[in-house]
């Protein structure tokens, strides 16, 4: 049985983070990272705050791929200062490690049965369009052993949600080519997901249609801001779709792939997208029309998209010769090996990427069936000669 969940409350459009005036927060705990507080992109927070006078904390710990250790260190630092809320100001890493804290806050409250604590109110303020993490219960951390481990828990979902394009200003193009990928990835996985619904089809489908209208232009032109708030919804109507569908193997690829690389996460989505869109809609398995109905929803995508699409053949192919095109104006490698990894490096890490893939929780959304070996070809195909 299906479900689709509508969390949390969305506040949008330049300004938005003006809200905050008219919200009783008690005590207030800030997630972020240094170059958030060095740039001021905090201040916008800490500005309303002070207005208030609420009395309020800054955790700026936060690094790209946090881990369990920063995590717990972030659990500690909540469990001494008893915020009455959470601000999580940044990209996913902020989000994510905001929600880590939130989750092993509540297996420790449970687990010694304080009944004096409660879980903090979240906020999530996004800095860059490309997670949804703010809509969305998913985290990714990077294990003791530098894999990258998903979790799924409703807990984790922030109480409201702030998308102020105020705050994805200064975003320099690489991360807004990178993130702008990860939303086109977010949207077509969770549209072709074996989990996907009608609710889910709908968002996923104006995401991916935003990023092909917006994200190169604000690529070009940082200081668009209509196509800057245009990206921003559409990274939080993607996070909501697969949210409540499910991702595929990109992501699991990915994963994998920036674990062990340290590339980052819309820039090894991008990458490994057009390979992946080959494999689940069998374009290369045989000479007959496709029929299956993961390359009928490719197809429908490049129809919608107003890419050539004859047939169902036709449309796959244009998709990915769409992306690939995408992804070549906005500087993004169209090969593993691009990325400047080594053959036999790459050789070295191919069966435990293959195996960390295969067992990360975005694995089971994907339309067609994989083992360790199709997504080992992937890889492989991925890499480029």
């Amino acid at each position: 049985m299906k479900k689709f969940i509508v969390s949390p409350k969305i506040i949008h459009e330049k300004g938005a983070v003006q809200c905050l005036k008219d919200m009783d927060l008690g005590k207030v705990l800030i997630i972020t990272d240094r170059f958030m507080v060095k740039l001021d992109i905090v201040k916008k927070i800490t500005t309303v705050l002070n207005v208030k006078s609420s009395k309020y904390q800054i955790f700026s710990k936060v690094e790209p791929n946090p881990s369990v250790n920063l995590v717990i260190e972030g659990l500690q630092n909540m469990l001494d200062f008893k915020p009455n809320t959470i601000i999580a100001v940044g990209g996913g890493s902020a989000i994510d490690t905001a929600k880590g804290m939130i989750l092993f806050f509540n297996n420790v409250i449970k687990k010694k049965n304080i009944k004096d604590m409660r879980i903090p109110y979240f906020i999530a303020v996004p800095t860059t369009s490309g997670t949804g993490s703010e809509v969305t219960s998913y985290s990714v951390f990077t294990n003791y052993n530098g894999s990258k481990v998903a979790f799924n828990e409703d807990i984790m979902f922030p109480d409201l949600a702030i998308l102020d394009p105020d705050f994805t200003s200064t975003v320099p193009p690489k991360v807004t080519a990178d993130t702008g990928i990860d939303v086109l990835t977010h949207g077509l996985e969770a549209f072709v997901s074996n989990m996907s619904s009608d609710y889910t089809d709908i968002l996923a489908q104006g995401a991916i249609k935003a990023v092909f209208n917006y994200l190169l232009a604000v690529y070009r032109d940082g200081s668009n801001m209509l196509a800057r708030e245009k990206m921003h919804n559409a990274s939080c109507m993607a996070g909501i779709a697969f949210t409540n569908s499910a991702l595929g193997i990109n992501h699991s690829m990915a994963h994998a792939l920036g674990g062990k690389f340290k590339v980052s996460h819309g820039r090894a989505n991008g990458v490994l997208l057009p390979y992946v869109i080959e494999y689940n809609s069998g374009i290369d398995e045989c000479d007959k029309e496709l029929e299956g109905f993961c390359a009928k929803k490719y197809a429908y995508i490049a129809h919608v998209l107003g890419l050539p699409c004859t047939t169902i053949r036709a449309g796959v192919r244009s998709l990915i010769e769409g992306i690939r095109v995408l992804n070549k104006k906005l500087n993004i490698p169209l090969t593993i090996k691009e990325l400047g990894i080594g053959k036999d490096e790459f050789n070295d890490f191919l069966d435990e990427m293959s195996k960390l893939a295969m067992d990360d929780i975005c694995t089971q959304g994907n339309p067609k069936t994989v083992d360790r070996n199709s997504i080992k070809s992937i890889f492989i195909r991925a890499y480029g000669k």
